[in-house]
């Protein structure tokens, strides 16, 4: 995988500077040579405008714009320069609330804190090799939040209805 990551631009978005030193030096340690860094989803929007981004790390709780803000605002404004953004998602807060929250912002992974190299790294890996398809619907534009098909599924198929669109 150190092959394929080298390529990749990172950016890099929490408010504590020890927590972006600890996943940089995951990322640099793994051979990622390109990470930028942002305090906030402010400063972090600016970043995916001005610079090519492949692949966002973003904490949960920020001031003044926290990770969901951000993801809301790349996914659905009309003038974000990368809808399709892979947006991995630190949190501190694993309450099933937050974590549905964050999904439903359109995060594509999430990893809990403390962060582990594995963690992170799965994650990653997982954005990479094996990409989610985009959903578009009334409410909703982001990565296909269903992890996997259940073949005892008996609700409706709303999947196949005509207010969705697969990207």
């Amino acid at each position: 995988m150190s092959a394929a990551l080298e390529q990749l631009r990172f950016l890099l978005v929490d408010d504590n500077h020890h927590m972006r030193a600890i996943v940089s030096t995951i990322l640099k340690g793994v051979g990622v040579r390109h990470v930028h860094e942002a305090m906030d989803g402010a400063e972090a929007l600016q970043v995916v405008r001005d610079r090519q981004v492949d692949i966002a790390i973003v904490d949960f709780k920020m001031s003044p714009l926290d990770g969901v803000q951000f993801t809301q605002l790349v996914r659905k404004s009309p003038d974000s320069a990368d809808p399709f953004l892979p947006i991995i998602m630190l949190t501190g807060f694993a309450e099933r609330h937050r974590v549905f929250e964050a999904r439903d912002a359109g995060v594509t992974e999430i990893v809990v804190k403390p962060v582990t190299a594995r963690s992170l790294l799965d994650r990653i890996n997982t954005v990479i090799f094996k990409p989610r398809p985009f959903i578009r619907t009334a409410d909703y534009f982001g990565p296909c939040r269903r992890r996997r098909d259940d073949p005892h599924y008996k609700g409706p198929h709303r999947r196949t209805s005509e207010r969705t669109v697969e990207l």
